[in-house]
């Protein structure tokens, strides 16, 4: 736990009051590289030149939206995001879900849950369970320690929920997970509704980890049921 305190945080608002008490909040909670912006413009400049490992951002900014904020982020930075939206705008929610938001939370809320939140999503992504960090799958070296795959072709990065997937079905190697499983080890406890979701992720892990995705050797499907990651080349 102590050290998912010391991964840097982005927080994006443009009310310094709320801004303010989301820093003092995290600070608070042993959470001490919190960096702040109250545009776009800055919050870029910020992610060019740290190591981000989790972003917070308001829907609202003055030169810009949350929702493109992160498409412009995720051009160079796998770091899972929180969405701070509008009490009662569903549209909001469904939007951030759809473009691969790690979780969202509606104003006004309580600084407590915030953190709550953003200690879960970093167990989620960050947290390593067991002593292997790295395994081969035909040539290709999955390394957890940074989130990549390599081979000869050279590195892969792995985004944010991939690397969650990937955990946890290596944690169960060669048994099945269900759908239910991987949806809660992604998303928390508001799973529901994502499958679809969780399939457009497993179709692009494999396109990472699978010599040939259109016949997968590792990463099966069990229908109905949910995956297996076969390590075995056998």
């Amino acid at each position: 736990m102590q050290e998912l305190k010391t991964k840097k945080i982005l927080v994006v608002d443009d009310e310094p009051t709320l801004l303010k008490l989301l820093e003092d909040a995290l600070f608070h909670e042993g959470f001490y590289h919190v960096y702040t912006a109250k545009d776009c413009r800055g919050a870029l400049e910020i992610v060019q030149t740290q190591n981000i490992a989790l972003c917070i951002l308001d829907v609202n900014l003055p030169d810009g939206n949350g929702f493109a904020l992160f498409e412009d982020i995720k051009k160079t930075s796998q770091a899972p995001v929180i969405f701070l939206t509008a009490k009662g705008e569903a549209d909001d929610r469904l939007c951030g879900l759809s473009l691969g938001a790690d979780d969202y939370i509606v104003k006004p809320f309580l600084m407590k849950e915030l953190v709550l939140r953003v200690t879960a999503v970093l167990k989620r992504t960050y947290q390593t369970s067991g002593a292997d960090s790295s395994f081969t799958l035909s040539g290709k070296t999955i390394d957890f320690e940074t989130a990549s795959v390599n081979s000869d072709s050279g590195e892969v990065r792995l985004t944010a929920k991939e690397f969650i997937l990937l955990k946890k079905l290596f944690a169960h190697k060669n048994k099945i997970v269900t759908n239910d499983a991987l949806c809660l080890a992604a998303w928390g406890d508001d799973y529901y509704g994502y499958e679809n979701t969780l399939m457009v992720h497993i179709r692009r892990l494999r396109e990472k980890i699978e010599q040939n995705p259109g016949k997968p050797r590792h990463l099966i499907t069990v229908k109905g049921i949910g995956y297996k990651l076969v390590i075995s080349d056998e």
